[in-house]
């Protein structure tokens, strides 16, 4: 019974010691300097229909967290291959330890290896290194579109025009108003109708109102009865009155005369003394004001005229009137659009003066390389080993076997492809690794810059300028660029581009790494997008 205990065991065990484990710990080194970046890495390996979550800690252990980096995944033999890294520091020397994590694969839990690292001082030998002062805080460019500012510019100036038109269209109808009253009695009649509409003194304004009032009945005065009404003062107005009607022989009492004095002076009370009379009065004033323009109006001595003449006034006055309407509507539609021009050409000059004309016009007419180089930029690693990189867009996978050799094909073990654009492109970048199946195999990066050019070269450059030159990562790895130009047919135009390219090679872990791009030579915003991505390079340092 024992023996067959024995061998249950034995077999249970079997699978367990044969399974691969789930999570892979590693690190870039075990030992750093003060504020140095440790890089942890967690590698799973799973089938496609696997669900993986990463954990995103601020810290691990008494580690801080600078950085998590995108999850890169690989597809090898139909599994997904998931790497994710994270940026480890820590301020103080000492010896510390890096916990397990907790992986959650398919709702269950697993755990990542604890590490121990170290972290040294810094020696800092005053006689030897020069001190400075501290710099002054830089402003970092902004690397967002302003795409923005100009629709908010548009919609500001629309907004002008707008405001003008219609300040203008207001104007203009209080005056096509006071020309469409046929009699000075219709106008003030009119305008105390609309005076009542407003509810002034309801609303508490009663300074306003009584403002109002009386210059309806001044207006009506100055009109009809020719004397300066506007401008007098109430003792001028009613002296002027009295004289008018012995004049022109108007029959008027004592009373109508009274009632305007004191209206007048009820609203100079108000207007300057700050009176505020009661609701009834107020009502009074102005039923006192309707009953003064009502009888000085009849009071006036008629005019004969003719109804023919009137008729044909009246013909001619419409004409006149719509002429009027129509000059003033072209005239408001000019004076907005001048407005607006106006205020458009000032701001375009003042977006040139301060960026540039070039700029601004780029902007405007929306320039593709000014586009990526102010968008939102990418990092990511691609390939294995991996080649952190930054760009202005996310590189997606393409594939390159049916474009190589079939001999160099046989060679490679594993190869990982990624670009943006497209090789017919204006602007294009590929990140390709290559893992070859014997460690042996030397690869000779002036050769492999040969068949790079060959590739262009097959895909349609022409007359290519090649110089080449040695290249340092800030990491220390070395390796070969290629830069130069070519020439390219244009198969929409049918007229040949000129385009500069730059090409970087470099060999680790019995592999290649190769960084492709090019665009339309002179084009400064792709200038600054190649010197971008390429000073971004990150590569692992091996030991070969």
């Amino acid at each position: 019974m024992k023996r067959y205990i024995y061998l249950l065991v034995l077999f249970c065990c079997i699978p367990v010691f044969a399974q691969q484990k789930p999570v892979q710990t590693l690190i870039n080194t075990t030992k750093n300097k003060i504020g140095a970046e440790f890089k942890l890495t967690l590698k799973t390996n799973v089938d496609t229909v696997s669900k993986v979550v990463f954990p995103s800690p601020k810290n691990m252990g008494a580690l801080e967290v600078i950085k998590t980096y995108p999850t890169d995944t690989i597809l090898k033999n139909g599994r997904y291959e998931l790497i994710q890294k994270y940026g480890l520091t820590q301020f103080d020397s000492g010896s510390y330890t890096i916990p397990s994590s907790k992986i959650r694969i398919n709702n269950q839990l697993y755990y990542s290896d604890s590490i121990q690292v170290e972290v040294a001082n810094v020696a800092v030998d005053t006689l030897k290194q020069k001190m400075y002062d501290i710099k002054d805080i830089a402003t970092a460019e902004s690397q967002k579109a302003n795409g923005w500012k100009y629709l908010l510019a548009i919609a500001l100036l629309a907004a002008i025009g707008c405001l003008v038109y219609w300040l203008v269209k207001k104007q203009q109808k209080k005056k096509i108003e006071h020309e469409v009253y046929k009699t000075p009695i219709e106008k003030a009649t009119n305008l105390l109708n609309t005076l009542e509409q407003k509810a002034l003194w309801q609303k508490g304004e009663i300074k306003n109102y009584y403002s109002e009032l009386t210059d309806i009945a001044r207006n009506y005065i100055e009109e009809a009865i020719e004397i300066p009404a506007m401008e007098s003062t109430t003792a001028e107005l009613i002296q002027g009155l009295r004289e008018a009607s012995q004049k022109k022989k108007m029959a008027l009492t004592p009373e109508i005369i009274e009632n305007l004095e004191r209206v007048l002076k009820q609203a100079d009370l108000v207007k300057f003394a700050k009176s505020k009379p009661l609701d009834f009065e107020i009502t009074e004033d102005k039923n006192k004001i309707q009953r003064v323009i009502v009888t000085l109006d009849k009071a006036l001595p008629a005019v004969v005229e003719n109804q023919e003449d009137n008729l044909l006034n009246e013909v001619q006055r419409q004409k006149q009137i719509a002429l009027q309407l129509q000059k003033k509507r072209k005239k408001r539609w000019a004076i907005a659009v001048a407005s607006v021009l106006f205020l458009g050409l000032t701001t375009l000059f003042y977006f040139i003066a301060t960026l540039g004309f070039t700029n601004v016009k780029d902007t405007l007419l929306r320039h593709p390389s000014k586009e990526l180089l102010e968008g939102q930029w990418i990092q990511s690693t691609y390939g294995d080993p991996g080649i952190h990189i930054e760009t202005p867009k996310v590189l997606k996978r393409i594939d390159l076997t049916k474009s190589l050799p079939k001999n160099g094909m046989a060679l490679v073990k594993e190869m990982h492809s990624f670009a943006y654009g497209n090789i017919s492109d204006s602007f294009y970048i590929m990140v390709s690794t290559y893992q070859y199946k014997q460690d042996s195999v030397s690869v000779d990066l002036k050769k492999s810059m040969e068949l790079s050019i060959q590739a262009l070269e097959s895909q349609g450059a022409q007359n290519m300028l090649v110089k080449q030159e040695t290249y340092d990562t800030p990491e220390g790895i070395s390796g070969l660029k290629g830069y130069g130009t070519f020439s390219r047919i244009n198969t929409i135009t049918n007229s040949s581009d000129k385009l500069y390219y730059e090409i970087l090679l470099f060999k680790q872990e019995g592999g290649l790494q190769q960084i492709l791009l090019f665009h339309e030579e002179g084009d400064a915003y792709a200038n600054q997008i190649a010197d971008r991505i390429l000073n971004s390079v990150e590569l692992k340092k091996t030991n070969q």
